[in-house]
């Protein structure tokens, strides 16, 4: 991504002579500050697959969802096969991601239950 914000990505092989295509996609400030999420929950029908991501706050037995996609059933198999790709480089890169045991939901970080 550049400074302005856009992604730049050609959609021809590298061998590939003649000018690639060219597709510019661009993101605005707001989304590309991201949503915090510690837990997904994905449910799906025959056509669609829907990724719903939550933040679970400390001892607060309530949580939104702060951002849903929908996906299809081909987009979603390609989105895992590429999180798969990315975890292995990851991993490559920095070492194996350790696995912690699924918390309770709502998630208890040790502290006190929140009060207002």
């Amino acid at each position: 991504m550049d400074e302005e914000g856009t992604y730049e990505t050609h959609m021809a092989d590298e061998k590939d002579q003649a000018r690639p295509n060219q597709l510019n996609i661009e993101i605005s400030e707001e989304v590309a500050d991201g949503i915090y999420s510690n837990l997904a929950i994905i449910t799906h029908s025959n056509s669609e697959f829907v990724l719903d991501f939550v933040r679970v706050m400390p001892g607060v037995p309530k949580a939104k969802v702060k951002a849903r996609v929908l996906l299809t059933p081909q987009h979603a198999k390609r989105l895992m096969r590429a999180l798969a790709d990315n975890v292995q480089k990851f991993e490559a890169a920095h070492g194996p991601i350790r696995e912690t045991d699924m918390p309770e939901i709502p998630m208890n970080f040790g502290g006190p239950p929140a009060q207002a």
